[in-house]
């Protein structure tokens, strides 16, 4: 049986409100930039992180560059940065790269089972 892989969304600074603050399930927000190396690493990672979590949250991804008022309002200050956001609030965040796992034992306490 094959798992349906969920897209993972790129949105920016128009729909992020819709999006994230305004989502009734919990969103993994990634902040990449294209010509960095630990984004392109990372990015299979959150792949997986999205199939495992679909139905408990979603998997955005925001390109840092394109949309630096988002990087300053929530103090981006490296890439790869992953923000968990439930009910419209950042619950935690994850600096650099990291495996599946531990992203998702990160963010079990804040989106209950996975």
């Amino acid at each position: 049986m094959k798992v349906k892989k969920t897209p993972i969304v790129e949105i920016g600074e128009t729909n992020f409100k819709s999006e994230v603050i305004e989502s009734k399930r919990a969103v993994l927000v990634a902040f990449l930039a294209p010509w960095s190396r630990p984004c392109g690493m990372i990015l299979p990672v959150l792949d997986g992180v999205s199939v495992a979590s679909t139905s408990s949250m979603k998997v955005v991804r925001i390109n840092a560059d394109d949309n630096p008022g988002l990087g300053m309002v929530y103090n981006i200050h490296s890439i790869p940065t992953l923000l968990c956001f439930v009910d419209g609030e950042e619950r935690t965040r994850i600096v650099g790269t990291a495996s599946k796992e531990a992203i998702l034992a990160t963010l079990k306490p804040f989106i209950g089972t996975i």
